[in-house]
């Protein structure tokens, strides 16, 4: 509303007559961009309000700008301090001479240069992620007879997010093409999937290719350059042996660690949350239902302890910004299409995702991740949810009216 009441404020001053007449044009192509809905939406999920299914994707590829930002200096970051230690004699790549030829190089204390090598390694990620999921959506559209959907902007934006900087490209299209296809299309596309399809594609190449997707390596893209991730040293030393690594709360809060290249900073993932909420594309009560379902799970194990697994002392701030929690839980549990529908069963989901993460990440050492698998489970018991919602109400009135 904030947004609405500002535009109509400002429009007299490019209307006819205004201070600026001649820039009418661009204010409404703006405007256009935000608000003016140039079509009814057909197939569920139907729009309530002048908020469209365009300007809801429109809303969700901006929140994830912090994300996106992190993850170029973060990976040029990582990347240029493990290659700071290597003879510039040494060095090979395209990247390299890209940096090298336009004068930048690779050193970690610069700014630019860290941005630079990041966008190196985003850049084709996000490009075949594009190409490919996009020759699937336009084929499903062509073959339907319908219009692109602009949901696939979203997934292909969360998709390149949840990977890693060193993931090989032609991975990166089959599981982009298997999420499409398999988590969207097959059941009829934007509106009518029950699994998400990021996490969709991105788990196939988890139980693909567990060498390169697992999450229990560091995912630096430097040649001999190896190690544990932050997930990976709790569930076999205890978190409070991190600090040895020198991996503090706040540069896991911050981002300045490895991982994949937009899940890292949970102040990024923090900013996209509150333009989410402003704006009402996010529904608390998800957030809200999977902040209890962690924290509630994880300090029961703290009560309980135990001799053997580490990760029983592991407080719920620390799952908080570790692994990918925060990014799922903003970006992932708040997609309306595949979670609860009904009011008090978003509650259930959220808090069923934050129970499921944390007994997948404390009590089974084989996944030291396990906000993606606890994200499917939840979409998977979704329609369940809302089914017994609805019929607890139904049965509540059917009390109230005798």
């Amino acid at each position: 509303m904030a947004f609405r009441n500002f535009f109509n404020s400002i429009e007299p001053h490019f209307e006819k007559g205004g201070k600026y007449e001649k820039y009418y044009p661009v204010y409404e192509m703006v405007e256009s961009i935000f608000y003016t809905s140039s079509a009814v939406t057909k197939v569920a999920p139907h729009a309530r309000s002048f908020v469209d299914m365009k300007r809801i994707m429109t809303y969700v590829v901006i929140s994830t700008i912090p994300c996106v930002f992190w993850a170029l200096y973060n990976t040029g970051l990582q990347t240029n301090m493990g290659l700071s230690n290597i003879a510039s004699s040494d060095l090979e790549g395209w990247r390299i001479f890209i940096l090298q030829a336009i004068g930048i190089g690779i050193n970690p204390n610069n700014f630019f240069a860290n941005i630079a090598h990041g966008f190196l390694y985003f850049m084709p990620i996000y490009l075949v992620t594009l190409l490919a999921g996009g020759l699937w959506e336009v084929l499903f559209a062509t073959v339907r007879g319908h219009e692109v959907n602009e949901g696939f902007l979203v997934s292909s934006m969360l998709f390149a997010l949840t990977l890693p900087a060193s993931a090989p490209l032609w991975q990166v299209a089959l599981g982009i093409s298997f999420g499409v296809v398999i988590g969207k299309e097959v059941f009829g596309g934007t509106g009518k999937n029950f699994l998400n399809p990021a996490l969709t594609g991105r788990a196939f190449l988890y139980f693909a290719y567990p060498a390169n997707m697992s999450g229990d390596a560091i995912w630096t893209p430097v040649d001999g350059f190896s190690g544990a991730t932050s997930l990976g040293i709790s569930a076999s030393e205890g978190f409070e042996t991190l600090k040895n690594y020198g991996i503090t709360w706040s540069d896991a809060f911050l981002g300045t660690i490895q991982g994949s290249l937009g899940e890292t900073s949970t102040l990024a993932c923090l900013i996209g949350l509150c333009f989410l909420l402003i704006t009402k594309i996010a529904n608390y009560r998800m957030i809200v239902g999977c902040l209890i379902g962690m924290i509630g799970f994880s300090s029961l194990l703290n009560f309980i302890g135990s001799d053997t697994n580490p990760m029983f002392s592991m407080p719920w701030y620390w799952h908080l910004v570790v692994g990918s929690y925060a990014f799922g839980l903003v970006f992932m549990v708040t997609e309306p299409v595949s979670a609860s529908h009904t009011n008090l069963g978003r509650y259930i989901y959220g808090a069923l995702i934050g129970f499921m993460v944390v007994m997948i990440r404390v009590l089974n050492p084989a996944f030291p991740e396990g906000m993606m698998l606890a994200i499917l489970f939840g979409n998977i018991f979704a329609p369940l949810i809302d089914h017994f919602v609805v019929m607890a109400n139904i049965k509540r009135r059917a009390k109230s009216s005798v």
